[in-house]
Parts: structure tokens; C-alpha cells; sequence
């Protein structure tokens, strides 16, 4: 498996349209996307910051992974997020090699059109970690 860069974080936030003038008017960022992912039960909005994107990530269900996460008490940075070069089914295939506890099992759909997966964060040092790749 080859890494090339961070594509995102992800931050869990309870409301995006209260969470961006922080991190517009603020930190100077601008957002550039804003989607909802209905299977994940997510709205998202993206925002650069150099060559790494934020992820805003705000429930649209009391089902939604994001609200449950956020009704623990946590909030804040919820996933990062790896570009792999080699795909993200060969790199599922390698990392479960190796014992990782995979989320999801084959890829997915995410926003903005990424091919995703998830790694449990209990085999990668807590972290919840997303492997994404660009579609071609």
C-alpha cells in the first residue's frame, strides 16, 4: 500500500452552518463544497488548508455514525484521511493481511465522488482511519 498524502480531516461538528464562521471568518479558510452523502446520513463542507482539505462533518439522522459519535461527549477531529495510489481495495487487501480490523470490507461512495473505506479504530492506535482514492 502507497500513501501519497493526507486527503482530509474529518471533523465532527453538531451544525455546519454554525461551525463555518469559525473557520471562515476566523482562520481565513473558505468553503468550496457543501453535499450530503444520504447513505452515510451526513451533510458535508470542504475547506482548504494548503494542500490538505477539512471536512466538516454534520449529522443529518439520530442515526447517523456522526451523531452517535457526538452524543458520547466527543467532538472535534472524528477520521483522517489517506490517499492511496494503489486503490482502495488493494490497500483493504493489504491491511487485513496484516491483521487490521476493517469497517468496511470493499469500498464505497463518499462525498465529493472518492472511493472510501474505513479501518477500525481499534487496531490503528485509535484513530479512525479512512482510505480514499480518486476515482478515474
Amino acid at each position: 500500500m502507497k500513501i501519497s498524502h493526507i486527503e482530509h480531516l474529518g471533523i465532527a461538528v453538531q451544525s455546519i452552518e454554525e461551525s463555518l464562521p469559525y473557520f471562515e471568518n476566523v482562520l481565513g479558510l473558505k468553503c468550496y463544497n457543501i453535499e450530503t452523502v444520504e447513505d452515510q446520513k451526513v451533510k458535508t463542507a470542504f475547506l482548504k488548508c494548503g494542500e490538505v482539505k477539512l471536512e466538516l462533518l454534520e449529522p443529518t439522522s439520530p442515526e447517523s455514525t456522526i451523531q452517535k459519535w457526538l452524543d458520547k461527549g466527543n467532538k472535534g477531529v472524528h477520521h483522517v484521511a489517506f490517499c492511496v495510489e494503489d486503490g482502495v481495495a488493494e490497500a483493504l487487501a493489504v491491511v487485513n493481511e496484516k491483521g487490521v480490523r476493517l469497517i468496511d470490507e470493499k469500498p464505497r461512495k463518499g462525498a465529493e465522488g472518492l472511493n472510501i473505506a474505513f479501518l477500525h479504530p481499534k487496531s490503528t492506535c485509535g484513530i479512525l482511519t479512512e482510505l480514499c482514492e480518486h476515482p478515474e
